[in-house]
């Protein structure tokens, strides 16, 4: 649906540049029955036995009913559209045919009818290469139908076809200097290449569409451009770079509140989404720190403790040979370890599961091996030996 919003905001953009002549100037529903009041009468004998300067008031009226209803009522629009066509086409009359033929289409394009939008504008451009009008006002209807039929192949996910169409619009744009057109049309190629995480060439679109909005030297075009290279490095997780484009286009949107309600509103998101992640990345970036803190202490607990351990062994070894240490088993050993940080018998006994009486024959048995008279000689003499 998102993208759909943003490709029928380039429809209705790119259709404001066609010819004034063909302009619909805001025809209210009052206008519209007025106009539907006055048409009502026109049988198909009264129009076979018209003038032509009456079939020219009658198609103008038809083609403002065309444009009135596209935005109301699409059935309504299309039905006027056909009654306008079934004067303009057999009078060989091709701006009023390419008009409504572009209407047709856009409408077909609206309620997802692809091939008969296809059609339509295939026929609007026929019409076009028969206008005898201006180059320019020639120009300007084929960038709009361009574009049109760029939008169509977009929506069908053809790409590459899409930006073939687009590409032959942006040549009229650059041609006259239309540089707000082109803003837009850079605009919503930038967010095609974006939905497709296409991320190079998205980056490339948003700046064309920033530098021909500097060069409109128009704020609502720049501002677009904004919201574009914001939505982009926000995608890329490069909040710090999509705050500050962000944040220019919502200052922008906040002082002029009527203007562009939907992008103001997508606009908001995108920063909400920023400033979301960025609590979560702090959060995370605590948690680890807290973490690895934490690690560090018990690692740097553990090596000093380690290097404790060593100390006796490598200052006591050297001052008793090999051959004069006494050879304990494992059980000796556990005891003798347990004597050397203070356990009495009783607790030595309680923690090898031993009898009080075994623990005592055992150090006994490793003080005689030891030649020495009580505990703490032969803790002593242990750690002389390397043991300890």
């Amino acid at each position: 649906m998102e993208k759909r919003i943003r490709i029928l905001t380039l429809v209705l953009l790119l259709a404001a540049v066609a010819p004034r002549s063909q302009a619909y100037n805001d025809q209210r529903v009052e206008r519209l029955d007025s106009l539907e009041r006055a048409v009502a009468p026109w049988t198909p004998d009264r129009i076979d036995k018209a003038s032509d300067d009456e079939l020219a008031k009658l198609n103008r009226a038809y083609r403002d009913l065309m444009r009135g209803y596209s935005v109301l009522n699409g059935e309504k629009s299309n039905f006027y559209s056909r009654k306008a066509l079934s004067i303009s086409v057999p009078k060989g009359w091709e701006e009023a045919s390419y008009d409504a033929y572009r209407y047709l289409g856009q409408n077909f394009y609206g309620a997802g009818q692809h091939d008969s939008a296809k059609v339509c504008y295939l026929k609007a451009l026929d019409c076009i290469k028969r206008m005898d009008d201006t180059e320019k006002a020639i120009d300007d209807a084929l960038s709009a139908t361009y574009g049109a039929i760029g939008n169509l192949y977009n929506e069908m996910d053809s790409i590459p076809q899409a930006m073939a169409w687009y590409s032959k619009a942006g040549e009229i744009f650059d041609k006259y200097g239309w540089n707000e057109s082109n803003t837009i049309l850079h605009y919503n190629i930038g967010e095609t290449w974006l939905d497709l995480k296409e991320y190079k060439k998205a980056k490339e679109a948003y700046e064309k569409a920033l530098d021909y909005a500097g060069q409109s030297k128009d704020s609502l075009y720049i501002v677009m451009a904004w919201k574009g290279l914001g939505r982009y490095y926000a995608e890329r997780r490069q909040n710090g770079k999509a705050l500050p484009y962000l944040r220019n286009a919502q200052d922008y949107y906040a002082g002029h509140p009527d203007l562009s309600p939907v992008f103001r509103t997508e606009n908001l998101e995108f920063i909400e989404d920023v400033l979301s992640r960025q609590k979560k990345q702090f959060a995370a970036f605590i948690i680890l720190a807290i973490l690895l803190i934490a690690a560090a202490t018990v690692l740097i607990i553990r090596i000093r403790k380690h290097l404790r351990d060593r100390v006796p062994a490598a200052s006591g070894a050297p001052s008793v040979a090999p051959e004069d240490i006494p050879v304990l088993n494992d059980r000796e050993r556990e005891i003798l370890d347990l004597l050397s940080k203070g356990y009495t018998a009783l607790e030595i006994a309680e923690a090898v599961n031993l009898s009080h009486e075994t623990i005592r024959w055992y150090r006994k048995k490793i003080i005689a091996k030891f030649d020495v008279s009580n505990t703490p000689e032969l803790i002593s003499r242990a750690k002389e030996c390397g043991l300890l």
